[in-house]
């Protein structure tokens, strides 16, 4: 199976680069290219990509805001985050907003491509590097609770309530 792949960065090298490299895998094809997140959802129409990469910071509107939008009016095409900007305040943003994926752009290209075919095929992927890391408020309450974290592992400890999502060995947490 082929998974068809837009791109969405401003920086035009990174977005070129990106494209030569994922083009150098047999199971991908770049079918779209776009410098601004106003650009996106035209383009995931037009193209009918199966994985759309986006960079956060873009001109029009952002890549969080992109991938809500792509949730909406183009379901079949699934948003994951590639960024330079990587916060566990954007990674809670953009899984609420609908993305699929989070990887942070100096992650090995291996691990890129996992990503996506991962995100091809349904699953959700945090990069396990960020997944490591919790705001200091979440840090305090795991520890205050008496459950240990459990890969998809549900919890509750005083008024926080989340669910674990696992990439490897590395948790995060997201809040429900």
């Amino acid at each position: 199976m082929t998974v068809r792949l837009l791109l969405a960065d401003d920086q035009e090298v990174i977005r070129s680069a990106l494209a030569v490299m994922l083009d150098l895998e047999d199971d991908f094809e770049v079918v779209a290219s776009v410098g601004r997140g106003d650009e996106v959802v035209a383009a995931a129409r037009r193209h009918q990509p199966d994985v759309a990469l986006l960079d956060i910071e873009m001109p029009g509107i952002d890549g969080l805001a992109a991938a809500g939008v792509l949730a909406q009016e183009v379901p079949s095409c699934r948003p994951l985050i590639l960024t330079t900007f990587g916060r566990p305040g954007y990674l809670r943003r953009a899984m609420e907003s609908g993305a699929y994926g989070f990887v942070v752009k100096d992650a090995p290209p291996e691990r890129l491509a996992d990503a996506i075919r991962r995100v091809a095929a349904g699953e959700r992927v945090v990069d396990p590097a960020l997944a490591a890391a919790r705001p200091p408020a979440e840090r305090t309450a795991a520890r205050s609770c008496s459950r240990s974290f459990q890969t998809r592992a549900k919890w509750d400890c005083g008024r926080r309530r989340g669910r674990t999502i696992a990439t490897g060995r590395a948790l995060a947490l997201i809040r429900t």
